[in-house]
Protein backbone atom coordinates (compact mmCIF):
# COMPACT_ATOMS: atom_id res chain seq x y z
CA UNK A 1 0.00 0.00 0.00
CA UNK A 2 1.58 3.27 -1.10
CA UNK A 3 2.15 6.24 1.16
CA UNK A 4 -0.51 8.34 -0.57
CA UNK A 5 -3.07 5.56 -0.17
CA UNK A 6 -2.18 5.22 3.51
CA UNK A 7 -2.67 8.95 4.03
CA UNK A 8 -6.07 8.75 2.37
CA UNK A 9 -7.20 5.74 4.39
CA UNK A 10 -5.62 6.62 7.74
CA UNK A 11 -5.15 10.41 7.81
CA UNK A 12 -5.37 10.66 11.60
CA UNK A 13 -2.76 7.96 12.26
CA UNK A 14 -0.33 9.24 9.62
CA UNK A 15 -0.69 12.83 10.87
CA UNK A 16 -0.30 11.73 14.50
CA UNK A 17 2.93 9.82 13.94
CA UNK A 18 4.37 12.31 11.47
CA UNK A 19 3.81 15.16 13.94
CA UNK A 20 5.45 13.18 16.72
CA UNK A 21 8.45 12.27 14.57
CA UNK A 22 8.92 15.84 13.36
CA UNK A 23 8.69 17.35 16.83
CA UNK A 24 11.92 18.42 18.54
CA UNK A 25 11.59 15.65 21.12
CA UNK A 26 10.55 12.99 18.52
CA UNK A 27 7.58 12.22 20.73
CA UNK A 28 6.34 8.73 19.83
CA UNK A 29 6.14 5.63 22.00
CA UNK A 30 8.88 3.02 21.72
CA UNK A 31 6.31 0.18 21.91
CA UNK A 32 3.28 0.51 19.60
CA UNK A 33 0.48 -2.05 19.30
CA UNK A 34 -1.85 -2.01 16.29
CA UNK A 35 -5.04 -4.08 16.38
CA UNK A 36 -7.86 -4.74 13.91
CA UNK A 37 -8.81 -7.16 11.17
CA UNK A 38 -6.64 -5.70 8.39
CA UNK A 39 -3.17 -6.98 9.32
CA UNK A 40 -1.58 -5.95 6.02
CA UNK A 41 -2.68 -2.35 6.61
CA UNK A 42 -1.10 -2.51 10.08
CA UNK A 43 2.14 -3.76 8.57
CA UNK A 44 2.11 -1.06 5.88
CA UNK A 45 1.56 1.61 8.55
CA UNK A 46 4.46 0.27 10.62
CA UNK A 47 6.71 0.33 7.53
CA UNK A 48 5.64 3.88 6.70
CA UNK A 49 6.43 5.03 10.24
CA UNK A 50 9.80 3.27 9.94
CA UNK A 51 10.39 5.24 6.72
CA UNK A 52 9.54 8.55 8.41
CA UNK A 53 11.86 7.69 11.32
CA UNK A 54 14.80 6.91 9.00
CA UNK A 55 14.28 9.38 6.16
CA UNK A 56 17.29 11.62 5.55
CA UNK A 57 15.38 13.76 3.06
CA UNK A 58 12.23 15.82 3.48
CA UNK A 59 9.96 12.91 4.58
CA UNK A 60 7.72 13.57 1.61
CA UNK A 61 5.86 10.79 -0.18
CA UNK A 62 8.22 11.21 -3.12
CA UNK A 63 11.49 11.13 -1.16
CA UNK A 64 14.02 8.78 -2.75
CA UNK A 65 16.80 8.93 -0.19
CA UNK A 66 18.62 5.65 0.36
CA UNK A 67 16.70 4.83 3.56
CA UNK A 68 13.30 5.47 1.96
CA UNK A 69 14.24 3.34 -1.05
CA UNK A 70 15.45 0.50 1.16
CA UNK A 71 12.28 0.53 3.25
CA UNK A 72 9.96 0.67 0.23
CA UNK A 73 11.72 -2.47 -1.03
CA UNK A 74 11.74 -4.07 2.43
CA UNK A 75 15.54 -4.21 2.36
CA UNK A 76 16.51 -1.86 5.19
CA UNK A 77 19.13 -3.44 7.50
CA UNK A 78 17.57 -1.91 10.62
CA UNK A 79 13.87 -2.40 9.82
CA UNK A 80 13.13 -6.02 10.59
CA UNK A 81 10.06 -8.25 10.54
CA UNK A 82 10.02 -10.67 13.47
CA UNK A 83 7.77 -13.71 13.00
CA UNK A 84 7.91 -17.49 13.23
CA UNK A 85 9.58 -17.51 9.79
CA UNK A 86 11.25 -14.08 9.50
CA UNK A 87 14.68 -13.35 10.94
CA UNK A 88 15.17 -16.82 12.38
CA UNK A 89 18.53 -18.62 12.40
CA UNK A 90 18.81 -21.70 10.20
CA UNK A 91 19.49 -23.92 13.22
CA UNK A 92 16.36 -22.68 15.04
CA UNK A 93 14.05 -25.69 14.89
CA UNK A 94 10.92 -23.92 16.16
CA UNK A 95 8.34 -23.78 13.38
CA UNK A 96 5.18 -22.27 14.85
CA UNK A 97 6.35 -19.57 17.28
CA UNK A 98 8.62 -16.60 17.69
CA UNK A 99 11.32 -18.38 19.64
CA UNK A 100 13.43 -17.62 22.69
CA UNK A 101 16.48 -17.91 20.42
CA UNK A 102 15.08 -15.06 18.33
CA UNK A 103 14.60 -13.05 21.52
CA UNK A 104 18.24 -13.63 22.49
CA UNK A 105 19.43 -12.57 19.03
CA UNK A 106 17.34 -9.42 19.19
CA UNK A 107 18.81 -8.48 22.56
CA UNK A 108 22.34 -9.15 21.35
CA UNK A 109 21.87 -7.17 18.14
CA UNK A 110 20.45 -4.20 20.01
CA UNK A 111 23.56 -4.04 22.20
CA UNK A 112 25.50 -2.72 19.21
CA UNK A 113 25.11 0.90 18.21
CA UNK A 114 23.42 1.90 14.97
CA UNK A 115 23.25 5.05 12.90
CA UNK A 116 19.72 4.08 11.87
CA UNK A 117 16.47 4.17 13.80
CA UNK A 118 15.85 0.48 14.40
CA UNK A 119 12.28 -0.74 13.93
CA UNK A 120 11.22 -4.29 14.79
CA UNK A 121 7.77 -5.38 13.61
CA UNK A 122 6.42 -8.41 15.48
CA UNK A 123 3.70 -10.34 13.61
CA UNK A 124 2.75 -13.78 12.33
CA UNK A 125 2.46 -15.25 8.84
CA UNK A 126 0.16 -17.87 7.36
CA UNK A 127 1.28 -20.75 5.12
CA UNK A 128 1.14 -18.45 2.08
CA UNK A 129 3.30 -15.80 3.70
CA UNK A 130 0.51 -13.30 4.35
CA UNK A 131 0.80 -11.06 7.41
CA UNK A 132 -1.23 -12.40 10.35
CA UNK A 133 -1.76 -11.33 13.93
CA UNK A 134 0.13 -12.14 17.09
CA UNK A 135 -1.50 -14.17 19.85
CA UNK A 136 -0.44 -16.10 22.93
CA UNK A 137 0.12 -19.21 20.80
CA UNK A 138 2.64 -17.79 18.32
CA UNK A 139 4.15 -15.19 20.68
CA UNK A 140 4.33 -17.04 23.97
CA UNK A 141 5.05 -15.78 27.47
CA UNK A 142 8.63 -17.15 27.78
CA UNK A 143 9.71 -15.34 24.61
CA UNK A 144 7.92 -12.12 25.55
CA UNK A 145 9.30 -12.25 29.09
CA UNK A 146 12.83 -12.60 27.70
CA UNK A 147 12.32 -9.25 25.97
CA UNK A 148 10.31 -7.33 28.58
CA UNK A 149 13.31 -5.44 29.95
CA UNK A 150 14.27 -4.49 26.39
CA UNK A 151 10.73 -3.31 25.68
CA UNK A 152 10.72 -1.24 28.88
CA UNK A 153 14.16 0.32 28.41
CA UNK A 154 15.12 0.03 24.73
CA UNK A 155 18.31 1.47 23.31
CA UNK A 156 18.10 4.91 21.79
CA UNK A 157 16.41 5.16 18.40
CA UNK A 158 14.54 1.85 18.69
CA UNK A 159 10.82 1.24 18.14
CA UNK A 160 8.83 -1.99 18.47
CA UNK A 161 5.54 -2.69 16.71
CA UNK A 162 3.13 -5.49 17.63
CA UNK A 163 0.39 -6.43 15.14
CA UNK A 164 -2.72 -8.34 16.25
CA UNK A 165 -6.39 -8.78 15.44
CA UNK A 166 -7.61 -8.26 18.99
CA UNK A 167 -5.90 -6.80 22.04
CA UNK A 168 -7.29 -9.73 24.03
CA UNK A 169 -5.07 -12.03 21.92
CA UNK A 170 -1.97 -10.38 23.37
CA UNK A 171 -0.18 -10.95 26.64
CA UNK A 172 -1.11 -8.33 29.22
CA UNK A 173 2.59 -7.62 29.78
CA UNK A 174 2.88 -6.45 26.17
CA UNK A 175 -0.33 -4.41 26.25
CA UNK A 176 0.74 -2.61 29.44
CA UNK A 177 4.02 -1.53 27.84
CA UNK A 178 2.52 -0.36 24.54
CA UNK A 179 0.59 2.55 23.15
CA UNK A 180 -2.37 0.89 21.43
CA UNK A 181 -4.07 2.04 18.22
CA UNK A 182 -7.11 0.54 16.51
CA UNK A 183 -6.55 0.25 12.75
CA UNK A 184 -9.98 -0.06 11.11
CA UNK A 185 -10.34 -2.15 8.00
CA UNK A 186 -10.97 -0.01 4.93
CA UNK A 187 -11.65 -3.01 2.73
CA UNK A 188 -15.06 -4.59 2.39
CA UNK A 189 -14.79 -7.66 4.56
CA UNK A 190 -15.81 -10.88 2.82
CA UNK A 191 -17.48 -13.18 5.34
CA UNK A 192 -17.09 -16.61 3.86
CA UNK A 193 -19.21 -19.43 5.26
CA UNK A 194 -19.17 -21.82 2.32
CA UNK A 195 -17.70 -24.66 4.40
CA UNK A 196 -20.47 -24.62 7.00
CA UNK A 197 -23.47 -23.40 4.99
CA UNK A 198 -25.12 -26.79 4.57
CA UNK A 199 -24.47 -27.74 8.21
CA UNK A 200 -25.64 -24.45 9.71
CA UNK A 201 -28.66 -23.94 7.46
CA UNK A 202 -31.79 -23.95 9.63
CA UNK A 203 -29.70 -24.60 12.76
CA UNK A 204 -32.15 -22.44 14.68
CA UNK A 205 -34.84 -25.09 14.07
CA UNK A 206 -32.77 -28.10 15.14
CA UNK A 207 -34.53 -30.01 17.97
CA UNK A 208 -32.50 -30.28 21.14
CA UNK A 209 -32.40 -34.07 20.89
CA UNK A 210 -30.63 -33.71 17.51
CA UNK A 211 -27.81 -31.58 18.90
CA UNK A 212 -25.30 -34.41 18.50
CA UNK A 213 -25.93 -34.40 14.75
CA UNK A 214 -24.77 -30.80 14.61
CA UNK A 215 -21.78 -31.62 16.81
CA UNK A 216 -20.75 -34.59 14.65
CA UNK A 217 -21.10 -32.60 11.45
CA UNK A 218 -18.86 -29.81 12.78
CA UNK A 219 -16.36 -32.30 14.16
CA UNK A 220 -16.11 -34.12 10.82
CA UNK A 221 -15.54 -30.78 9.13
CA UNK A 222 -12.57 -30.02 11.41
CA UNK A 223 -10.98 -33.33 10.43
CA UNK A 224 -10.64 -32.09 6.86
CA UNK A 225 -10.23 -28.35 7.44
CA UNK A 226 -8.51 -25.99 9.85
CA UNK A 227 -10.54 -25.85 13.06
CA UNK A 228 -10.09 -22.10 13.44
CA UNK A 229 -11.42 -21.53 9.93
CA UNK A 230 -14.46 -23.72 10.66
CA UNK A 231 -15.24 -21.67 13.78
CA UNK A 232 -14.69 -18.42 11.88
CA UNK A 233 -17.16 -19.54 9.23
CA UNK A 234 -19.73 -20.58 11.85
CA UNK A 235 -19.47 -17.08 13.26
CA UNK A 236 -19.65 -15.54 9.77
CA UNK A 237 -22.82 -17.49 9.00
CA UNK A 238 -24.52 -16.27 12.18
CA UNK A 239 -23.38 -12.69 11.48
CA UNK A 240 -25.03 -12.92 8.04
CA UNK A 241 -28.28 -14.01 9.71
CA UNK A 242 -28.02 -11.12 12.17
CA UNK A 243 -27.95 -8.57 9.34
CA UNK A 244 -31.41 -9.73 8.28
CA UNK A 245 -32.84 -9.95 11.79
CA UNK A 246 -32.78 -6.32 12.83
CA UNK A 247 -36.59 -6.17 12.85
CA UNK A 248 -36.89 -9.18 15.14
CA UNK A 249 -35.54 -8.26 18.59
CA UNK A 250 -35.96 -11.76 20.06
CA UNK A 251 -34.09 -13.40 17.18
CA UNK A 252 -31.47 -10.65 17.33
CA UNK A 253 -30.71 -11.43 20.98
CA UNK A 254 -30.42 -15.15 20.23
CA UNK A 255 -28.05 -14.56 17.29
CA UNK A 256 -25.84 -12.23 19.31
CA UNK A 257 -25.63 -14.92 21.99
CA UNK A 258 -24.64 -17.45 19.31
CA UNK A 259 -21.97 -15.11 17.90
CA UNK A 260 -20.55 -14.78 21.39
CA UNK A 261 -20.63 -18.58 21.80
CA UNK A 262 -18.64 -18.98 18.58
CA UNK A 263 -16.17 -16.34 19.76
CA UNK A 264 -15.77 -18.18 23.07
CA UNK A 265 -15.09 -21.40 21.14
CA UNK A 266 -12.37 -19.61 19.15
CA UNK A 267 -10.73 -18.39 22.34
CA UNK A 268 -10.82 -21.91 23.79
CA UNK A 269 -9.15 -23.21 20.64
CA UNK A 270 -6.31 -20.73 21.10
CA UNK A 271 -5.81 -22.19 24.57
CA UNK A 272 -5.35 -25.62 22.95
CA UNK A 273 -8.44 -27.07 24.55
CA UNK A 274 -9.80 -30.36 23.22
CA UNK A 275 -11.66 -29.72 19.95
CA UNK A 276 -14.35 -32.29 20.79
CA UNK A 277 -15.16 -30.49 24.04
CA UNK A 278 -15.15 -27.11 22.30
CA UNK A 279 -17.55 -28.23 19.56
CA UNK A 280 -19.87 -30.07 21.93
CA UNK A 281 -20.23 -26.97 24.10
CA UNK A 282 -20.77 -24.82 21.03
CA UNK A 283 -23.39 -27.16 19.53
CA UNK A 284 -25.44 -27.15 22.73
CA UNK A 285 -25.18 -23.36 22.96
CA UNK A 286 -26.41 -22.95 19.37
CA UNK A 287 -29.32 -25.35 19.69
CA UNK A 288 -30.41 -24.10 23.12
CA UNK A 289 -33.68 -22.25 22.76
Amino acid sequence: MGTTVLEEKYPFLIKYFKSGIESETRNIAHCILFYGTDLQAQYDLAMEIARLLNCTGDRSNECNCLNCSWIRNNQHPAVLTISKVDNKETDDTSKTVISIDQARNIKNNLMTTSDYHRVLIFCDRDKDGNICGLNETNFQAPTANALLKTFEEPPAKTTFFFLTKDKDDMLSTIISRSQCFFVPSKEEEIRDFSLVKDIMENYLKIPRNDVLNLYNSLLNLTKENDAEEVLNQVQNYICALLKNALGNPVLKIKLIQDINAAEHAKQELKLNMNIQTILETLAYALVLK
